[in-house]
């Protein structure tokens, strides 16, 4: 059964069940649109490669055998050594060698092909994250996503290595090596090689099974005291606030006897294994080598063949040595392709239509925004947004106000549509924007948020990062208009100081800044600012909206605000309750209405 899943977080820590076959199709399609140079003579190469090593590796102990048989002695009590011998040990050197070279050059061949193969799934997968709603991404568990895209990602390369070059040549060999012992030896010792490898590969899976839980146990373990450790020393003024730092010390041992435990077990479990793989391996070389000298002391093998005999069961346990952890780790890795294979089924909820047409020429004015009967539910609420219509004209400043859940972040979500309408439909310059390539959309459509997420670089790449094209005059010009101007030259790097995670190192009214900043260099059309200067003290506030209403000029703005105060000069104000409009007008026309927003805006003049 392939594995399925609502969200990354569904399947973090599970045992996901997969479909080896389809897991295969799946990593074949992957390979062949890496894009990799010469994707299908590489392929071809490689894979002469190893069944021309593995080849060689067969028939180099048939020669060695036969150079063997060719010594006769002498009176002296010695072995003549002729042509024979000298060209059979000769040619089985060359072809050791063959074996042993042929691995290098098929990785050197295709090593392009799986690092392109891995690469490819790193850039769909995440693509294809960038692509899915804002519904999947508010409900992902945090850095489990970028788990899944890398651990995917990486187990393409394992498993082409592991299944392609390693376990699938050795199934390979071994049934050129029992085709060999058929024909040079004799059928049972094909038939005691084969089953003595069936009863090691049996009992490694069945031990490896086992040790998964040690390997489990072990690796709680290990995280627990690592989240301790981490967490005391992220929150050391804590503990040392609360004098606790022999309570931290304590848990922190406690966790590394844990550790210690079940490492023990791990450790043991795999002595085990290795153990028992060498018994199983040791009695059947044993028996092989019993039954070559049986069949030489009846005359039916000469003594060179013991050598064959051995050297055939010698080459085929070299690549099994590592079957155990191989094993495990193949199970993981298809576990998680599936996980990212998974996570590419998972379908985005906006997606261009292929009748998408370009936006009207901007006017210069600002869009027209148009909400006609529009109606939006979560899943996770009771309502979003229930029969809104509302118009805004170009130049126009329209704002949302109303309690927690009203309904006012949906309707910024539609507006930059980061949602689609259930119902009804939102236009943008007389289109609806369900016909609009969403590249379009974005770059005349702004957000400045109440919290600026900055990313960690330099000033200048976070506000030029709205326009990538954009020259340093224009970066410069659209910092100046955010009046960020005197703060960026009293920087010793000016605009090339780096902000920190997330914007850290400014201060909020600096980051709000920049986000203006950043939003005037897009140019857009429509400026929407939700809750911009909620966060922020008095006099910042006044700051910001100072710059605010200069930045509005030629834009139709949408605004979300919880103070009032910020948005007395809004050409229509909108008061949403439980996802409908139940006033509208102007900031003096509602007070005269004595309704819902003259009764917040007195709660508000009171508290003040």
């Amino acid at each position: 059964m392939r594995a399925r899943f609502s969200g990354p977080g569904a399947v973090e820590g599970a045992e996901a069940k997969f479909d080896f076959w389809a897991s295969m199709a799946d990593l074949g399609a992957l390979v062949m649109r890496s894009g990799a140079p010469q994707l299908r003579l590489r392929i071809a190469a490689a894979l002469v490669l190893v069944f021309v090593g593995k080849l060689c590796g067969v028939i180099a102990p048939v020669m060695l055998g036969d150079a063997i048989n060719t010594l006769s002695p002498i009176q002296q009590g010695g072995v003549a050594v002729g042509t024979a011998f000298v060209t059979l040990a000769i040619a089985f050197a060359v072809l050791r060698l063959v074996a042993a070279c042929a691995p290098y050059a098929r990785d050197a061949i295709f090593t392009r092909v799986s690092q392109s193969t891995m690469a490819r799934a790193a850039v769909e997968s995440f693509g294809h994250a960038l692509s899915l709603s804002l519904d999947f991404h508010q409900t992902k568990q945090t850095g489990t996503l970028s788990r899944v895209i890398d651990r995917g990602a990486r187990s393409t390369d394992f498993l082409i290595r592991s299944l392609i070059f390693n376990l699938g040549p050795t199934f390979v060999e071994l049934i050129l090596a029992m085709g060999v012992m058929v024909v040079r030896l004799d059928w049972r010792f094909a038939i005691a090689a084969f089953t003595t490898l069936v009863i090691y590969a049996v009992v490694t899976f069945r031990i490896t099974d086992w040790r998964l839980s040690h390997r489990r146990d072990l690796n709680t373990a290990e995280n627990r005291a690592a989240g301790l450790s981490n967490d005391a020393l992220m929150n050391y003024e804590t503990l040392k606030a609360f004098g606790a730092e022999q309570r931290l010390v304590d848990a922190y041992g406690q966790a590394m006897g844990d550790y210690v435990d079940a490492s023990s077990k791990a450790n043991g479990s795999l002595n085990l294994l290795n153990g028992a793989q060498s018994l199983i391996l040791n009695v059947g070389l044993a028996a092989m080598t019993v039954m070559a000298g049986m069949q030489v002391a009846e005359g039916a093998l000469r003594i060179g063949d013991i050598t064959t005999a051995i050297f055939l069961l010698s080459g085929l346990y070299a690549p099994l040595g590592m079957l155990g952890f191989q094993y495990r780790e193949i199970r993981q890795g298809l576990i998680d392709m599936e996980q990212m294979v998974s996570l590419k089924a998972i379908a985005p909820d906006i997606v261009d239509s292929e009748a998408s047409k370009p936006l009207p020429p901007a006017s210069g004015q600002g869009a027209a925004i148009v909400f006609e009967d529009v109606s939006y539910r979560h899943d996770a609420r009771s309502s979003g947004l229930l029969g809104v219509s509302f118009d805004a004209r170009p130049g126009q400043t329209i704002a949302l106000v109303g309690p927690s859940g009203a309904g006012k972040t949906t309707a910024v979500r539609l507006a930059m549509r980061l949602l689609d309408p259930q119902a009804g439909r939102v236009l943008i310059d007389g289109v609806d924007m369900r016909e609009v390539r969403q590249a379009e959309l974005r770059r005349a459509v702004a957000l400045v948020p109440q919290d600026v997420a900055l990313f960690n670089d330099t000033l200048y790449a976070n506000i030029g990062f709205a326009r990538p094209d954009a020259g340093p005059d224009e970066v410069r010009a659209a910092a100046d208009a955010a009046e960020l101007g005197p703060f960026i030259d009293g920087l010793p790097n000016g605009m090339e100081t780096r902000v920190g995670e997330r914007g850290l190192k400014l201060s909020g009214g600096e980051r709000q800044r920049v986000g203006i900043a950043r939003a005037l260099l897009a140019n857009p059309r429509l400026l929407i600012l939700d809750e911009a200067t909620s966060a922020l003290d008095g006099p910042t506030e006044a700051a910001i909206q100072e710059t605010l209403r200069k930045v509005k000029a030629g834009r139709t703005t949408l605004v979300i605000a919880h103070r009032l105060s910020t948005i007395v000069d809004a050409d229509q104000i909108l008061v949403l309750r439980r996802g409908r409009i139940v006033e509208r007008g102007t900031h003096a026309d509602l007070l005269a209405k004595t309704g819902e927003y003259a009764a917040l805006w007195r709660r508000q003049t009171r508290e003040s």
